[in-house]
């Protein structure tokens, strides 16, 4: 920094030290109260270029992770859509096995057996309804056409779970049509036979429902994982672009006073050349 020399006048160097003295702290208190104002360290890339793109790469990465975190909520709708579906299914078939076990008794007429045929088709017709209505997006869930489905579980395209519901849970698929059951409810044999193909479709039912729940609770899992993962992201990301409040203060502060001062000094400046006057009296 130049000197200036009091005895010359026609050039102030001091005035001018102290005019660009003032400039600075004009501008590093501009910078600091608009930290204040956006409580952000870094408001244009010429603040810390390197951490603008760090903290830029840290947003993305975040912003990633929580639509993962959505999307995993939407998987655990579709499987607890199909999870409802299974169970009604389920009930049904249940419900279809103690009317063929009533019918394996040789005590019932035939008025008795045609009301127990009757009502198990009633039952068959409405595990189809149950199937067809069973959807999510228009697609169909239960009918053995849900196949490798990938859902997007984090940011990376890695990062996906494929999952098919590949049971035809039909009354056809799943061996509890009217030629399986309703049909042989007129005899006591037939009923047997009947009696086998409907626990073997509850047995479909429970696997298809215990890999449903398997994937349920994995996805669970996934949603903590992910959780955790963007609050630590957010962490660093804060770290590196939200301002120190309290320290912006203070420099505020300060960036006042010398303000005050670098201004009180320009005066001085201005005024020191008419010391020379005093050579003329």
């Amino acid at each position: 920094m130049a000197i200036g020399d009091s005895t010359r006048i026609n050039t102030n160097i001091a005035a001018f030290n102290a005019l660009h003295a003032l400039k600075n702290v004009n501008r590093n208190l501009e910078k600091s109260q608009l930290k204040l104002a956006t409580g952000m360290r870094i408001n244009e890339v010429s603040d810390d270029p390197a951490g603008f793109t760090i903290s830029k790469r840290l947003d993305a990465r975040s912003r990633g992770l929580s639509v993962a975190l959505d999307n995993v909520g939407t998987t655990k709708n579709v499987l607890s859509i199909a999870e409802g579906g299974l169970l009604n299914i389920q009930s049904i078939l249940i419900t279809m096995k103690e009317k063929v076990t009533q019918a394996a008794n040789d005590t019932l007429g035939s008025a008795e057996r045609n009301a127990i045929s009757t009502e198990i088709n009633e039952l068959t017709e409405e595990i189809g309804n149950i199937v067809a209505e069973t959807t999510f997006n228009d697609q169909v869930l239960l009918d053995g056409t849900y196949l490798n489905k990938s859902y997007q579980t984090g940011e990376d395209t890695t990062n996906t779970l494929l999952f098919s519901i590949s049971t035809d849970n039909t009354a056809s698929g799943l061996g509890v049509a009217t030629t399986n059951v309703s049909s042989r409810v007129y005899t006591a044999s037939g009923s047997s036979v009947a009696l086998s193909n409907v626990d073997s479709a509850i047995e479909t039912i429970a696997e298809t429902l215990q890999d449903i729940g398997a994937k349920v609770s994995r996805l669970g899992v996934k949603e903590s994982t992910l959780r955790i993962a963007i609050t630590n992201t957010e962490a660093t990301k804060s770290r590196i672009l939200d301002a120190d409040i309290a320290f912006e203060q203070l420099n505020s502060t300060k960036m006042q006073i010398l303000q005050q001062t670098a201004t009180a000094q320009l005066a001085q400046a201005n005024v020191a050349p008419q010391n020379v006057l005093a050579l003329f009296q």
